[in-house]
């Protein structure tokens, strides 16, 4: 375990760089990884200064399809898609299903979408395998598709705008065991990855268990579930009567924020800590109040920003990167005030943009 959390919080350094590049005026360069072989999280990886096409050639229509817009992680991707859309002069229809249990719904949405004659299609897939079917038949019209934030399996894919959630999971893991090696005082964590059966849950839960392996954490519950507050809140509420002693909650950035008002509540505070695995202002909000301890950031921003640039090259045959994400890193309580949130956080206000013309 001790080579694990060396290595994921070896990567610190990245992160420095990429708080330095995104307090520029232009979000390029950008720290990235690339995979190569792409589509294989095992695969080596290379870093580079990710650098945008300066314009389109034409006004190309691009679809992105997202699993919902329930909770301000994927208002910072759609502010991502939607800025970088108008930064370089194409077009954008947005959609979005209505939540991870509405798989139906995606695929629907985005057969209407490419129906109404869409170039390229940006897909943050409700389901790890289950778009697979779709993904090929719009391949088979040689449309591009680009899989950004949640990952599918489909070997047909254009290109993949996104990083591997099982580090995001693996680097809170790390920073909890940090707290409590083997041999210190036991504590009890109950861990909230999200949805079943989205790929980034899968991933985020092998990452966040492999890294506390060995340590002093009990894993006392598992919990998945919709990234709704209300479901996540039930969720929390059930452990808690459940596990009247528990150290610690760990999961997604809803799950955080939510249990916030609820150990409050019930006077547990002091007691109960609170970890995300990924980022939101609500957690951003919750670390500077000092009510969340950590959580690592895939800046989901860039993430946006580099699958319709991405779009874009394949549609004008332009030289692109099959397999990218931004370098990680973990913002705490200690280094928040250096973090520069333009790479993960749409700025205060922003509101939903489903049309760029």
């Amino acid at each position: 375990m001790n080579k694990l959390i060396l290595a994921l919080l070896g990567s610190a350094a990245l992160g420095a760089v990429a708080v330095a590049q995104a307090q520029a005026e232009d979000w390029y360069p950008y720290p990235v990884e690339v995979w190569d072989p792409p589509f294989n999280m095992e695969s080596p990886r290379k870093t580079m200064d990710y650098k945008p096409l300066d314009k389109a050639s034409k006004p190309w229509e691009i679809c992105v399809s997202f699993p919902h817009m329930k909770d301000a992680y994927w208002l910072g991707v759609n502010y991502g898609v939607s800025e970088e859309a108008k930064r370089l002069g194409v077009k954008m229809q947005l959609v979005e299903a209505g939540g991870y249990t509405e798989l139906n719904n995606q695929i629907s949405q985005i057969e209407d979408c490419v129906a109404a004659g869409a170039n390229a299609v940006v897909i943050g897939a409700i389901s790890f395998d289950g778009l697979n079917n779709i993904v090929k038949e719009i391949r088979s019209k040689d449309i591009p598709v680009i899989d950004v934030i949640n990952g599918m399996s489909s070997p047909e894919l254009s290109a993949k705008s996104l990083v591997s959630f099982g580090e995001m999971g693996g680097k809170a893991g790390a920073h909890l065991a940090e707290q409590h090696p083997s041999g210190s005082d036991a504590v009890k964590v109950a861990w909230f990855p999200g949805p079943a059966g989205a790929g980034w849950v899968e991933a985020g839960n092998t990452g966040f268990t492999g890294a506390i392996d060995g340590s002093a954490i009990n894993l006392v519950e598992t919990k998945y579930g919709d990234t709704g507050k209300e479901a996540q809140a039930k969720l929390v509420e059930d452990t808690l009567e459940a596990h009247p002693d528990l150290d610690y909650v760990v999961g997604t950035a809803v799950t955080a924020e939510a249990a916030i008002p609820i150990l409050r509540s019930r006077g547990l505070t002091d007691q109960v800590k609170v970890l995300s695995y990924y980022y939101t202002p609500g957690v951003d909000q919750g670390i500077r109040r000092g009510q969340i301890l950590a959580a690592p950031t895939d800046s989901p921003v860039v993430q946006g920003r580099v699958a319709i640039d991405t779009a874009v090259r394949i549609l004008e045959g332009k030289e692109y990167e099959k397999h990218v994400g931004p370098a990680l890193f973990v913002v705490t309580q200690d280094n928040h005030g250096t973090f520069d949130s333009s790479s993960t956080l749409a700025p205060a206000g922003f509101k939903p943009v489903f049309r760029v013309e």
